[in-house]
């Protein structure tokens, strides 16, 4: 027991640092995920059938292959193959924000599609060209009505995040099977790796949360559109 709490003592700063680079990695996830998942939301619901179609196949490609299996088939072989050289953080923070965006996607899409129709038409009565009426009107109620779900959608990416240890990215899980790996204290070792995901998941879900009370319209809601 003493042996597990000094291994623990001597590794939480190890740990955290850590838990610093799985910030990175969501974070730039997420960012990613959001600017494509906008791009490829608008461009299922207003764009041409090929555009739609070529969309579709990105989404469920991205959807249907395990995040493991993407790692390594973009880290080991199209990155190299297109000569794209990037570090472990960088790599995973990309494939994970393709990934996250074809999901995002589908959020934002189900958004686009729960507004009234006649928001668009309104805009194009009164001259709007159809960029302004979706930078202007549509996607800011997208986004405002997006953030319960794009919560839920930080929380999966957050914790597929670790699996960027196997391509040897410095963050917690990593960190924390090497600690293991030296000081034979595997338990202790992963379960503070759990606390410091779940404070991490919590943190952010919070966080969101509050975002979403604060820039919430009194009697507006995507309920009963």
């Amino acid at each position: 027991m003493i042996e597990s709490l000094n291994a623990i003592k001597e590794s939480l700063p190890y740990l955290l640092q850590g838990g610093v680079i799985t910030i990175v990695i969501v974070v730039g996830a997420m960012a990613i995920g959001l600017i494509l998942g906008l791009c490829m939301a608008v461009g299922q619901v207003y764009g041409h059938p090929i555009l739609k179609r070529v969309i579709g196949a990105y989404i469920w490609f991205f959807q249907g292959i395990p995040i493991l299996v993407l790692l390594f088939l973009f880290y080991f072989g199209l990155f190299n193959y297109i000569g794209l050289n990037l570090n472990a953080v960088a790599a995973v923070m990309v494939v994970l924000g393709m990934t996250t965006a074809a999901y995002q996607a589908n959020i934002f899409r189900g958004a686009i599609l729960q507004l009234p129709e006649g928001q668009f038409k309104a805009a194009s009565a009164v001259g709007m060209s159809d960029f302004q009426a979706i930078t202007t009107i549509i996607l800011p109620q997208v986004l405002r009505l997006s953030i319960p779900a794009w919560s839920n959608e930080f929380s999966i990416v957050l914790k597929d995040s670790a699996l960027a240890f196997v391509l040897g990215a410095p963050e917690i899980m990593a960190r924390a099977k090497f600690i293991a790996s030296r000081t034979y204290q595997h338990l202790p070792m992963y379960i503070i790796a759990g606390l410091i995901y779940f404070a991490l998941t919590w943190a952010g879900v919070m966080a969101l949360s509050k975002l979403e009370k604060t820039i919430r319209i009194p009697g507006y809601s995507n309920k009963g559109m």
